[in-house]
């Protein structure tokens, strides 16, 4: 009857494991399904969709001032029309006169042909020097065999006709001058009208969004929204600051340079910075060949492109790390592929957009579940914790990086942590998979090894830092010179995991003081006669789960019965059981204490070694006395 009953259980459990497992997959048909509708939606309502998310990028940047000028007593539709209006004559005063100074600088440039094609000939043709000499010998013997070649007859000269195209009408004229203008005419009235609109409803929108995709969760739609603008919001004013800087840098280098329109093409640049990666080249261009234009010689147009690059770096690898980095919560590599998706679904609109709307897709996967993905695809936030982020470097076979994770842990923790708190997991992440048999021998003796090699290391690192710790040598001077005297042995209670943890905690009884040893492994008995020529006064047993709680168990009992007077700990590391429990599971003797991490270790340590401490200090004063 019980092997039936088994029999079905088993059969009921392998049913449930296959219906979640489709579940699973059709969730994911349905969220894959979901992205390519939602991707062509956004594809084939573009010409709706720009206008709108431009929009609602300009309410973000215009909403601040709009609230200022309400709070100083201005009702809010003056207020918006006062900003809509000032934000928009600036936008379109900055496009007349950068086409007034591209208009100026293209009627300019065939008087500077000449200029420019003495520049290119002087790169071509090199003047002195062997490659000068070269090139002159190369042009005359080519001159000379042109002169030995009989003259060609020049053939029948060829009557040219000339096409006179009749003069366009009136009304031909406007749809050839206006066509090309319509489209950005109608997207800027359509982008104006819905900005005003939104700065006067803008309340009322967020109810709308709340009740649309917040039913039932008011509080966590609110978070979201207000996180988004939060994000948006911080991201235009660390960038306008980073590129308002930029472009007051631009403008005074070039005036320094006696470049004509300085101002003009500092005011560019700022405002094509906010275009990623493009935008920064493209207002560089322009000065660029404008100086190939005017000046005689290489020298400054030479200086100005090294001033840019020079600007670029400075702005790239000083101002946005310290602001424009901590203020998106978008990972560069995510920036990077964001401006290639938008760029490929709406064009330039969509370059000048990637940031904005690639930090509301991260919010939305903070705060919806089913879009989870988003944020672990585009956050700038570690996915992983330390512990799995060690333990995958080790199974990649990359103790370098392992150990500079681990260098990295230290600069804000202490050894003890971060043995704690990452190295004892990620071991204990090692066993469970060798344990599972999801480790090959070469991967496990690997890891093994690297664990000894990296505890070995921040030892070392961690005993050097504290013998540099005056101060604190001082203070502990007394205890140590007692403590120096006590022996303390580290048994692991199976294998070389078990060892590795030991090693670990005699490195921080060593640095307390102790004459602390870690022992390798072996059979019980051998434990046993190690620690009784050792003659030890305190044991510390080391056990990592999974299936390390018989041995350490066996273990123990062997040690109580050979050596009673021996002082014994049991450390059940990283173990999920609570101490009382574990306690409870090992049934040695009621003096033996289980502890689960190597900071509870230290400290019971301590307090099973005071009464010997106390006794040979009180030893050490009778003979002064007398």
């Amino acid at each position: 009857m019980r092997s039936v009953k088994a029999g079905w259980s088993a059969t009921c459990s392998r049913s449930g494991m296959r219906t979640s497992d489709a579940l699973t997959r059709s969730r994911r048909a349905i969220l894959l399904a979901t992205m390519v509708v939602v991707v062509g939606g956004l594809y084939f309502a573009r010409d709706v969709l720009i206008p709108f998310a431009l929009a609602m990028l300009l309410s973000f940047l215009l909403a601040p001032p709009v609230i200022r000028l309400q709070r100083w007593g201005l009702p809010r539709l003056p207020a918006v029309l006062v900003v809509t209006l000032l934000a928009f004559s600036v936008i379109g005063l900055i496009g007349w006169l950068v086409a007034g100074q591209i208009n100026d600088l293209a009627s300019q440039l065939p008087q500077y042909r000449y200029k420019i094609a003495a520049k290119i000939e002087t790169v071509r043709t090199p003047v002195g020097g062997a490659l000068g000499k070269a090139s002159e010998t190369v042009k005359a013997l080519g001159e000379e065999i042109n002169a030995t070649q009989p003259a060609v007859r020049d053939p029948a000269p060829v009557q040219k006709v000339q096409i006179v195209e009749p003069p366009l009408s009136t009304t031909q004229l406007l749809r050839t001058t206006l066509a090309p203008l319509l489209d950005p005419l109608a997207t800027a009235g359509i982008v104006v009208v819905l900005v005003i609109f939104m700065l006067l409803q803008r309340e009322d929108l967020r109810d709308r969004l709340i009740r649309l995709i917040g039913s039932g969760q008011v509080g966590a739609t609110t978070s979201a929204l207000n996180d988004a603008a939060q994000r948006v919001s911080r991201y235009l004013l660390m960038q306008t600051t980073i590129n308002g800087t930029y472009g007051l840098a631009v403008g005074i280098g070039l005036s320094a340079m006696g470049l004509r329109g300085a101002a003009l093409w500092g005011l560019l640049c700022g405002l094509l910075r906010f275009i990623p990666y493009l935008g920064t080249w493209l207002g560089a261009a322009m000065p660029v060949v404008l100086s190939l234009a005017i000046f005689d010689t290489w020298t400054r147009p030479l200086m100005i492109i090294g001033y840019f690059i020079l600007l670029e770096t400075l702005a790239y690898a000083v101002m946005e790390p310290w602001l424009y980095g901590l203020s998106t919560g978008v990972s560069p590599m995510a920036v990077l592929v964001a401006a290639i998706f938008w760029t490929w679904l709406w064009g330039g609109v969509g370059l000048f957009l990637a940031t904005p709307l690639t930090v509301c897709l991260v919010v939305l996967g903070k705060f919806v579940p089913q879009l989870g993905f988003l944020n672990v695809l585009l956050g700038d936030q570690p996915v992983l914790e330390p512990k799995d982020r060690v333990y995958q470097r080790l199974l990649a076979l990359d103790q370098e990086d392992a150990l500079d994770l681990l260098e990295k842990s230290l600069r804000d923790s202490s050894l003890e942590e971060v043995y704690d708190t990452v190295l004892i997991p990620a071991l204990a992440l090692a066993e469970a998979d060798r344990h599972r048999g999801d480790l090959d021998e070469h991967k496990e003796s690997f890891i093994l090894q690297s664990m000894r090699e990296i505890i070995d290391e921040l030892g070392e690192h961690s005993l050097s830092a504290a013998s540099a710790d005056v101060a604190k040598q001082e203070a502990q001077t007394q205890a140590d010179s007692t403590y120096a005297r006590l022996r303390v042995l580290c048994l692991p209670a199976r294998d070389e995991a078990d060892e590795l943890v030991g090693l670990m905690l005699a490195q921080l009884l060593t640095a307390d003081g102790f004459s602390a040893r870690p022992v390798s492994t072996g059979l019980a008995g051998e434990l046993v006669n190690r620690t009784e020529q050792e003659q030890a006064h305190v044991v510390c047993i080391s056990a990592l789960p999974p299936g390390a709680l018989t041995p350490a168990r066996y273990l123990c009992k062997r040690l109580r019965a050979r050596l009673p007077e021996v002082r014994i700990a049991v450390g059940l590391w990283n173990a999920a059981l609570d101490v009382r429990t574990a306690a409870e599971r090992l049934r040695c003797d009621g003096t033996v204490e289980v502890v689960t991490t190597l900071a509870a270790a230290r400290q019971h340590i301590r307090q099973l070694v005071q009464p010997i401490v106390l006794h040979v200090q009180g030893t050490e004063r009778e003979p002064a006395r007398a």
